[in-house]
């Protein structure tokens, strides 16, 4: 199950952040932030560009001050970029999501 939470804005819309295997080559995990207004459309969104299995439950891991900043003052709203692992923070920048699923995957 992927880790995951979420976090209610002043305004009523909500930042849902999921660790995700990575759809382009199945190895590592990627953090995805969805900026919608609520639980249910950002999963909906995920979903909509072939995420199928995406579910959110508990707020085991919602999304730092740091990540919401970023998703506002992207365009889309919806943003990934390599998951931290074993509690080390990757310094990488938030990509579209257009970039995740649009990797080419590996030569066999």
């Amino acid at each position: 199950m992927a880790a995951g939470g979420f976090c209610k804005l002043p305004n009523g819309t909500v930042v849902v952040a999921l660790n995700l295997p990575s759809p382009a080559d199945g190895s590592g995990c990627v953090r995805v932030l969805v900026h919608a207004q609520n639980r249910a459309r950002a999963l909906t969104r995920l979903r909509n560009l072939g995420l199928r299995a995406v579910y959110l439950r508990g707020n085991a891991a919602p999304p730092t001050p740091d990540e919401i900043t970023a998703v506002l003052h992207h365009p889309d709203g919806l943003i990934w970029r390599t998951a931290p692992g074993n509690g080390v923070p990757i310094m990488e920048l938030w990509r579209p999501i257009r970039a995740l699923l649009r990797r080419p995957t590996a030569p066999a």
